[in-house]
Formats: structure tokens, sequence, C-alpha cells
């Protein structure tokens, strides 16, 4: 039987699927031309304008490639524009985050423990925090400020650090750091829709009307390049935090975040210097270590009420409902049995030390807020719980089952 639940969650993995296939294309690229423009050498036998060349070599074939900081005298009859994959990672994850976090609003995106929010209420503040981070980014590049690039990178990271700790104070761990994430994503992919392709066009139209182009307009490009480039690495730590609880679920998730983009800082800059021939700037690794430590640490430290006390919190009318809801007793039970062992705030599971992902599956609450990972993982699949540790009975499986879809229905 293919219900609305399953058709819902085979549309999330295409659309993933395509996310990730499309970031490692945008990614790849976006290391490759930082290399390649870090890489470049001088010579004396170089075309007019040519600002360095370099020699590569790949699947056993030679590369002579060559850069010119404002174009070639003429426009060569093939140019090849690097600008799709950009655009398809943000428009795949800009509908990934729909489908899981608008959608899926009152799973994934609110928490009521935090902030009394309708849904529609925090979808506006998801897509608000999204799109007004571009427009305060953009406006400080534009200032005098950002012919200041190190000032410029502080105060940047000041704002990631305060709409860290404000993301956090309103949405799920797990929706926080995902909408810091889009955040930068958005950031990159609209210095490419708005910054560097308009200038690269502008480059091309006077070199097709006979004009010498102005150097400004690469100028600007490059160094919007150079803050994708740096920007690169936390961005992908924080699509994949979801599956990091001690980064998403503890106290201080919105410092841990933060500090994950100093570690991409470090490790950039280690490989930027290599390639452009600085030698090996070890000091950058002895500092991610001690950021990495830090994070470790600060995972650990809490400071809020016990997760006992914060989910003994009486029901919401709207949960009462579902407890009433016929079969929800046999399907509670079921996951009780088979799954509080190890999702539990504290595990009895022998080498368990934390909820899996931080799902915990004790209370009712609890089932609640996770019926419909429940179903997909434990009800219509067997993915959990793992045969090796428990074999989950086929009558408590259509228990889940029955009870879900009688929800949905």
């Amino acid at each position: 039987m293919l219900d609305a639940i399953i058709l819902w969650d085979w549309i999330g993995f295409a659309v993933r699927w395509l996310h990730v296939i499309t970031a490692i294309a945008w990614i790849g690229s976006s290391f490759y031309f930082i290399a390649l423009d870090l890489g470049l050498r001088k010579h004396a036998d170089l075309p007019k304008g040519a600002h360095g060349e370099e020699w590569q070599v790949h699947g056993g074939g030679f590369y002579h490639v060559r850069k010119y900081l404002v174009a070639p005298d003429e426009m060569p009859d093939h140019l090849t524009w690097f600008k799709w994959e950009s655009y398809s990672t943000w428009l795949s994850g800009a509908a990934l985050l729909m489908i899981v976090y608008w959608v899926g609003g009152e799973l994934y995106l609110l928490d009521p423990t935090k902030a009394d929010l309708t849904l529609w209420q925090g979808i506006a503040i998801s897509a608000a925090s999204i799109g007004v981070g571009w427009v305060v980014y953009d406006m400080l590049c534009k200032s005098p400020l950002g012919n200041f690039p190190t000032p410029m990178m502080i105060v940047l990271f000041a704002i990631i650090v305060g709409l860290s700790w404000a993301l956090n104070q309103v949405f799920t761990g797990r929706a926080a750091l995902l909408h810091l994430g889009a955040f930068t994503a958005t950031i990159m992919t609209a210095n490419v829709f708005f910054i560097i392709m308009p200038n690269q066009r502008i480059v091309v139209a006077d070199l097709k009307a006979g004009r010498t182009p102005d150097a400004k307009y690469g100028k600007i490009a490059k160094l919007r390049s150079t803050h994708n480039n740096y920007l690169t690495l936390p961005v992908i730590f924080l699509m994949l935090s979801n599956h990091y609880p001690l980064a998403f679920g503890t106290d201080f998730a919105w410092l841990i975040a933060a500090l994950v983009f100093l570690l991409g800082v470090t490790i950039r800059h280690f490989f930027n210097t290599l390639h452009a021939g600085g030698g090996y700037k070890w000091w950058t690794w002895l500092a991610t270590v001690i950021i990495f430590i830090c994070i470790v640490w600060l995972s650990t430290v809490q400071t809020t009420e016990s997760y006992e006390t914060a989910d003994a919190r009486a029901l919401t009318p709207e949960q009462t409902r579902l407890v009433a809801a016929p079969g929800f007793n046999e399907a509670y039970d079921a996951v009780i049995g088979n799954c509080s062992m190890c999702h539990a705030r504290e595990p009895v599971w022998p080498g368990i030390h934390w909820a899996p992902k931080g799902v915990y599956l004790e209370t009712h609450a609890d089932v609640l807020r996770h019926a419909h990972a429940v179903y997909i993982q434990s009800g219509v699949s067997h993915a959990m719980p793992p045969p090796n540790a428990v074999q989950m009975q086929a009558e408590d499986r259509a228990a889940i089952v029955a009870w879900v879809r009688g929800l949905s229905g």
C-alpha cells in the first residue's frame, strides 16, 4: 500500500539526493578554481593581459591553463560558465527545507519548550532568517568595511554567533543548525547570482562591444568567491549536523555551531596558503585541535533543567487528542518495548551513552513527536530496531502502522 506518508518520504529522498549531487559539483568546482587561482605562476613569455598560468595532469592528459585578470583581447568562441552548480544546489536545498522543516514543521521545526509559535510563524521566521542574512552581508561588503577583509570577517562572525543564538531560542536544535547553514549557503549562492555572474557579464559585453573592461569587476567577483571558499566547510557540517545530537541537542549548540565556522577558516587557510606556495602553516592545525576540544567540552555542559523535568510538561490539547486516538496504546507499548532502551534520556543498552540522533522515545509526548519517523523506521520498514539487538515482532510493527494510518486517514 503506497500511502501519502511513504510517497512524501520518497519525494524527500529524491530532493535530498539531488541536493547532495549538485552540492558535490558546486563544492568541487569551487575548491578546484581556488586552488588553481592560488597556484598560478608568472612567466615573462605570458601573452598580453595574462596574469599567470599553470600546467596540470589528470586522466592521462596535460592541461595548460592561463588566467586573465580582466579578459583576453578577443572573446573566445566557446566560453564555459560555472553557475548552475550553485543555483541547482540552492534551489534543491530550499525545496528540501520546505519539505522537511515547513511541511513537517510541527515535528522538526518548532520546539514548544522554547517558544510558543504557530506553524506559520515558524515558517515566517525560517524564511526571514535566510533572506535577511544576505541583505545584511551584502550591505557590509559594499560599505567602507568591505575594503578591510579581516575586520569584515570579524563582524560577519559576530553576526553568525548572534544568529546562531537567536535561532536556538525558537527552533529545535536540528532546525537551528540547519537554518544557520541555509543562511550561509544563501550568501554563497547570492554572491554568484547577484555579484559574480553580473560582473562577468559586464566584462563579456564590453569585449563584444570593443571596449576595455574595468578590472574592478573581476576584483569584486574574486573577493566574493574567496568568501564562498572559506564558508564552504562550515556549511557542509551544518547540513549534516542532524546526524550528531552532541552538536544540535546540547545547551550550547548555538556556540558549537559558531565555533565550527572557525574550524572551517583554519582548515581552509592551511590549504589555501599551501596552494599559493606559502608553505605549511602547521599552527592552523593546532588551532583547529584546540577549537575542536572546546566543542567537545561544550557538548557536555548542561545549564538548563533536566530532560526529565522538561519533558514532564502537560500534553497540549492536540497531543491529548492523538493519545486518545484508536490504537495509540498498542503502538505506544510497541515502541516502549522495542525502542526505549536505547532512545532514552539515560539509555540502558550496553555501549549506548546517548540516544541515537537525539531521539527520545519514553513518554507519550516523545512518541507523538516522532510518530512519522517511528512509522517509517519501525512500521513499514525494518530499519529499526537493529535485528542483532531486538527482534521486533510483526504484531508490534502492525500496531504502529495501524495507529499512524488511522491518524492520516
